[in-house]
């Protein structure tokens, strides 16, 4: 790991080491209670650990300064797991040596796109980075890149959210495939051109009011709203062919090379790769099933026929250069 991109998630650990645990589940396997650190959302994520056959203790946090905790509490980690929203935060532990290798009957139950080059994490669930748009825009008008929205006819009608984790993956992600002056050149025009939100779910917001005709978020945003409000929801998704613009990142889980609970450990793996669970995420959430023969939420495009572009998702752990960009580019 680039000593910048350390130092930036050790500043970002001080403020989750105080953060309380939370136990939920019973004990009821005989193995000792599992420590997870979860940068998945509690109201999302909370019912599958209190589901699980034994007892579970919980710390929630957004998943860079975890990992940042995790990284400065070295082998003295109390973490058992690491459940991390997005593969960067995954890979910046890999790349420290604090991750385990995982056994080939967990990996195999995901297709290799969506695991660890390393064999040390696996994807639990996937979200695929979208152009969402409202009924004033026609479908032959959508571009066929997010790079294409700093296009003089976007000026005041693109959203996006700056600050939120999964749009700093996705210019990471730029970075680490496009190269820098690509990445420069699309934030400096996005500064311009784009109306700035606190999150996706903001974003979506202000298309169905009416306030912006499309925005950068992830899909699951719009399929929730969807299936809450009905077939007459005026926000729809759009899956951009190029510029990594339909990028499917992971929610993916490792162990920690420190547990003394490894064994407990990869039976949680293996209960959120169950049917059961996948079941869950896909009717709960809206994500994408990893594991081979469950199957996505029916309104969406299937996870195959998604023109995702081809990047590992450990490499996009840099997230300090890419703050640093996005603060020079006025983006930040």
């Amino acid at each position: 790991m680039k000593i910048a991109t350390r130092n930036a998630l050790l500043i970002a650990a001080s403020a989750l080491l105080a953060l309380p645990i939370a136990a939920c589940g019973s004990d009821d396997s005989g193995g000792g209670a599992l420590t997870i650190y979860s940068g998945r959302e509690e109201e999302l994520v909370a019912p599958v650990y209190e589901d699980f056959d034994g007892e579970v203790e919980v710390r929630y946090g957004d998943s860079a300064p975890l990992a940042a905790t995790i990284i400065e509490e070295g082998d003295n980690s109390p973490a058992d797991l690491f459940f991390s929203q997005d593969g960067g935060a995954l890979g910046a532990l890999a790349a420290e040596g604090l991750l385990e290798p995982l056994p080939a009957e967990i990996l195999e139950q995901v297709p290799p796109a969506f695991r660890a080059s390393d064999d040390t994490w696996v994807g639990i669930t996937g979200r695929a980075r979208i152009i969402a748009y409202g009924p004033d825009v026609d479908q032959a008008e959508l571009p066929d890149s997010p790079l294409e929205l700093t296009a003089p006819e976007w000026k005041g009608r693109v959203g996006w959210a700056p600050t939120n984790a999964s749009l700093q993956a996705y210019v990471t992600a730029l970075r680490v495939s496009e190269g820098e002056d690509v990445a420069r050149e699309w934030l400096e025009g996005m500064a311009e051109n784009a109306e700035p939100y606190e999150d996706n779910s903001t974003v979506r917001d202000a298309i169905a009011a009416g306030e912006i005709d499309v925005g950068l978020v992830n899909h699951y945003y719009v399929a929730q709203a969807a299936a809450e409000e009905g077939p007459d929801y005026p926000v729809e998704i759009h899956y951009p062919p190029e510029g990594l613009g339909s990028l499917i990142n992971v929610a993916g889980i490792g162990v920690l090379a420190s547990s003394e609970n490894k064994e407990q450990a990869l039976a949680f793996i293996e209960y959120l790769l169950s049917d059961e669970t996948q079941t869950f995420f896909v009717e709960e959430s809206k994500e994408y099933p990893l594991v081979k023969g469950i199957e996505a939420d029916p309104s969406l495009v299937p996870l195959e026929s998604i023109p995702a572009p081809e990047i590992d998702l450990a490499s996009i752990a840099d997230l300090e250069a890419t703050l640093d960009l996005m603060r020079e580019t006025g983006a930040l």
